[in-house]
């Protein structure tokens, strides 16, 4: 009796801790409270490197018809930095959330308490939300052409490329055979240039993948925590910046848009000069405060509708140009018997030449007969033709069978 009143308490404690687990992960799945789902966060970190790789994609099928796209191709990372500051800055300044934390109604707030951001929290978040990524965009770029040129000087057998040469920047290189040897002054500086050049790539190749896959397991490790509901923080940034990421309320929303106006008016008062000036300055705010408003929807949308119609003509093209399928023909008339030639037999597994049980199975590919290999070898070889239907033939026609019909 007693034994069974200690397993059933047993029990009831082991049902009751899968319970508070359960209601963990339900509150990270369903997203109950203030607190950010990890769906939420990752979607939302994930956002900006998606709508880069969107808008590459589709700017570099524009500047097929549109040369002068190519520039912005060449400084990518320069302008989608550019672009993300914009983005960045604007709705740090009116949301206090970063471009893909708005579009979820999420808001950044100091970890000890519910107030807005302070101006040096917002600027600390927006060198963290646009620096840093641009900052290791650059890196990948020089690591990658250190690793090509190592590859390349792996295949060649040149030991000055590389890691641990001096010879990544070929047009460099390049350059110093165009002086003179009069211009020693500025050869001595292009040398030194090119040298101090390839020693910083040769550091930076050699410590990015230990410097990456750091951060990327710490990176990990937070994820990790955050989705177990052990730490409220969902990165290493926020937490250096010791920013939590908490879901906006209604009131939050409205209190936001009224203060998106109050700044806005304060903005329009603080115009000077005549009143045409005025005019004018007003209509460019108010360009670019629709502008704004409507860049975080209209760039997603603009690259989804692009996708789609590249989608959709695409599939036409390639059903006007797909090849048209012909049913196949009709298999030739089987080779008539010879009035001269040998009779077949009734047996269809008897050798027509010497009236046994086929052995090693041939078949002469002009007519389709199936002989012995060693009769039909024979016979061809003596009359240069087929036994049956007369047709001629010679041994490099004989293919031997492995499975006997």
């Amino acid at each position: 009796m007693f034994g069974n009143l200690k397993n059933e308490k047993y029990k009831s404690e082991f049902k009751n801790e899968w319970t508070v687990i359960d209601e963990k992960m339900l509150f990270q799945v369903g997203g109950q409270g203030s607190r950010p789902t990890f769906f939420e966060m990752a979607a939302a970190q994930q956002l900006p490197s998606s709508l880069r790789s969107a808008l590459t994609y589709s700017i570099g099928v524009l500047a097929l018809r549109t040369p002068f796209l190519h520039k912005l191709l060449d400084y990518e990372d320069e302008s989608f930095a550019f672009l993300m500051f914009i983005l960045h800055s604007h709705t740090l300044r009116t949301t206090d959330a970063s471009f893909s934390e708005s579009l979820y109604a999420l808001r950044r707030r100091p970890a000890h308490n519910s107030t807005p951001l302070r101006t040096r929290q917002k600027l600390l978040s927006l060198l963290f939300l646009v620096g840093l990524p641009y900052l290791k965009s650059k890196l990948h770029s020089i690591y990658n052409k250190e690793r090509e040129a190592r590859l390349q000087a792996s295949l060649w057998g040149d030991e000055n490329d590389g890691f641990y040469g001096g010879g990544s920047f070929q047009q460099h290189s390049s350059l110093e055979t165009t002086f003179d040897d009069d211009d020693d002054n500025d050869d001595s500086h292009i040398r030194t240039r090119v040298t101090n050049t390839n020693r910083v790539q040769k550091i930076v190749g050699f410590c990015y993948p230990w410097l990456h896959a750091t951060t990327e397991g710490f990176q990990f490790a937070y994820q990790l925590l955050y989705l177990l509901d052990a730490t409220g923080y969902y990165s290493v940034a926020l937490h250096a910046l010791g920013i939590h990421v908490c879901r906006a309320t209604g009131q939050e929303l409205m209190d936001t848009s009224s203060r998106i106006s109050r700044i806005r008016s304060r903005e329009r008062e603080r115009l000077r000069g005549p009143q045409w000036l005025k005019t004018l300055q007003g209509a460019l705010l108010s360009c670019t405060y629709t502008v704004l408003d409507y860049a975080q929807t209209g760039l997603i949308a603009a690259v989804f509708f692009f996708k789609m119609m590249e989608w959709w003509y695409q599939s036409a093209e390639e059903r006007m140009s797909a090849p048209t399928v012909y049913p196949p023909p009709p298999p030739p008339p089987s080779p008539k018997v010879a009035k001269e030639g040998i009779p077949l037999s009734p047996d269809r597994t008897i050798c027509p030449l010497c009236s046994q049980k086929r052995a090693n199975p041939s078949v002469v590919t002009v007519s389709g007969f199936v002989f012995c290999y060693a009769c039909i070898f024979k016979y061809i070889t003596q009359y240069k033709r087929c036994p049956i239907t007369l047709m001629p033939a010679t041994v490099d026609q004989i293919r031997r069978l492995f499975h006997d019909v």
